[in-house]
This record gives C-alpha cells, sequence and structure tokens, in this order.
C-alpha cells in the first residue's frame, strides 16, 4: 500500500505564490506519472498537471506559463504555484499508480 500525502496550501492573495508537495510512502514516483489535480465544491474534478515517469510534463491550459510542475526524487513531486488567482481556489490532490491523498486546500482571496 502506498499512501500520498499532500501539503503546502494555505491562503493566499491574488498574485502570490505557493508550492504544494506530493509526498509518497514509498518510492514510486519515479516509476510511474503523478497527477495533480484539483476540485471546487460542485465542479467537476481537474487535472492540472501531469509529471510522467519520464518525458514532458503537461499542463491545463488553465496553470499554463503560471504553475510548474517537478519531481524533487522518487517520492515527492511539488507543484509550484505562481501568479495565483482566485479561480485556482480548489482542493488540490495528488495521485500515482493508482493511488490518492487526501488533498491541501489552496485559498486565493484579498
Amino acid at each position: 500500500q502506498v499512501e500520498l500525502v499532500e501539503s503546502g496550501g494555505g491562503l493566499m492573495q491574488p498574485g502570490g505564490s505557493l508550492r504544494l508537495s506530493c509526498t509518497a510512502s514509498r518510492s514510486i514516483l519515479g516509476l510511474v506519472a503523478t497527477a495533480w489535480y484539483r476540485q471546487v465544491p460542485g465542479k467537476e474534478r481537474e487535472l492540472v498537471a501531469l509529471v510522467p515517469a519520464a518525458g514532458k510534463i503537461t499542463y491545463a491550459d488553465s496553470v499554463k506559463g503560471r504553475f510548474t510542475a517537478s519531481r524533487y526524487n522518487t517520492s515527492m513531486v511539488y507543484l509550484q504555484m505562481d501568479n495565483l488567482k482566485p479561480e485556482d481556489t480548489a482542493v488540490y490532490s495528488c495521485g500515482a499508480g493508482g493511488h490518492w491523498g487526501q488533498g491541501t486546500l489552496v485559498t486565493v482571496s484579498s
């Protein structure tokens, strides 16, 4: 069993930055793709970034140029979020190998 834990969420003003972390209890993040999703209550879950085991990282159009995903090591993936907007407010979750974390809340508000 693999446990994923997200951290780094919080309250930020528009234009600010946050860095989310996805930490796995086992070193699988170098073997399988890691996905960052976000969800707002009442709306469909949105794929924000996909970090493949190898190859190019892809992003949703809504975050291109503002968010940067990266793999720190085989147990940790980051999501750097810059120039945050109120519409980025959501619960952000990471998933890998069929496992999901509980999510971390990001609130962008002045």
